[in-house]
């Protein structure tokens, strides 16, 4: 059984629609309202951006193959509690796990041979959030995922949920300059996540994609007001190739590894 037949239709065009909707606004409003001029993409970055694009859905939808099993096999078909009580305590655990997965891509160096290609560009922008590694979205996803369906989460919360990272993840990268104020404190932002692209390891912690709370307790949340990162990209320049060398940066973790800068 399908999530589109526990739902009783098919969230797929949905969530693609909702995904091409999110980055046509927001690449409106880096435009408009840009952060830095000097980060919005050009004509072939966007298409550049577009094949990691194509990579990263190709990605996502391998690592749903499982949690589709197990939502068919453990999800309710109707909530068990409230969608409004359901769905805060399915984003805490997706959010929980999406923290914890993303620092370990930071923290072990085998997984961020994986997730450092998402590192690679010089600048922060809608546009390049779709810049990953196939095999980090695939771990990522199951890794956020699994778990939720394990738990017995029903699918409209999961798909709810699932929209909200989605937004999150694109509105954390917009080049925009928009201030969230206290609500920095509770969701993850531009402001926040422009610490996390930084060059400088000091202050690049803000692991949350899309709620802040974990980085204030485990103490990764670097961010004050009107502080900006010192640079963007890597730690250590040389040790990924360039976004645009897309094959080599498939096959980049299969080569030998080089000692990361410290």
């Amino acid at each position: 059984m399908s999530a589109g037949l526990i739902l009783d239709w098919d969230p797929g065009p949905a969530s693609f629609a909702f995904v091409f909707a999110s980055i046509f606004y927001l690449a409106i409003l880096e435009f408009i309202i840009p952060y830095e001029r000097a980060w919005q993409p050009s004509g072939r970055e966007w298409g550049l951006y577009a094949v990691y694009f194509v990579l990263t859905v190709a990605a996502g939808a391998l690592a749903q193959l499982p949690v589709a099993a197990a939502v068919a096999a453990l999800s309710p078909l109707h909530p068990t509690l409230p969608l409004w009580a359901e769905i805060p305590l399915a984003l805490l655990l997706s959010s929980l796990a999406s923290y914890a997965i993303h620092r370990a891509g930071h923290d072990i160096p085998l997984l961020w041979r994986l997730h450092g290609v998402h590192h690679v560009p010089d600048k922060v922008n809608v546009a390049n959030n779709g810049v990953n590694h196939v095999f980090d979205v695939v771990l990522s996803q199951f890794t956020v995922q699994l778990p939720l369906a394990l738990a017995g989460f029903s699918a409209p919360s999961l798909f709810a949920v699932g929209i909200f990272v989605i937004a999150q993840g694109y509105f954390v990268h917009a080049n925009i300059d928009v201030r969230l104020g206290w609500l920095n404190q509770v969701l993850a932002s531009p402001e926040l996540h422009r610490m996390h692209h930084s060059c400088d390891r000091s202050e690049a912690g803000h692991f949350g994609s899309d709620l802040s709370i974990w980085d204030r307790l485990f103490g990764s949340y670097t961010w004050r007001p009107d502080r900006r990162p010192r640079g963007i990209g890597l730690f250590d320049p040389g040790s990924f190739p360039r976004t645009g060398a897309v094959f080599s940066t498939l096959i980049h973790p299969l080569r030998p590894r080089k000692k990361r800068a410290s």
